[in-house]
């Protein structure tokens, strides 16, 4: 059980960590200095489109997994 708990919550961060990167991808979040938001869309602009599909496919799985799981949790 203690496993299954633990694989639970290393899916939710992995969608966590999809959902940030489509965000990020999309320019929503916004970070402190100026120097900072000028780096993060100097990178943005070269790496918008693979981050952004990463991170959908990235979320996707995971929350079909996190289902999958938590119904698996219910069953047993």
């Amino acid at each position: 059980m203690q496993a299954s708990i633990f694989l639970l919550v290393l899916e939710v961060l992995l969608f966590a960590l999809g959902l940030y990167l489509y965000l990020f991808a999309r320019g929503v979040l916004s970070f402190g200095s100026d120097e900072s938001k000028a780096r993060a869309e100097e990178f943005r602009k070269g790496n918008a489109l693979w981050m952004r599909l990463l991170g959908l496919a990235l979320a996707a799985i995971m929350a079909m997994n996190i289902v999958v799981h938590v119904k698996e949790m219910m069953a047993a």
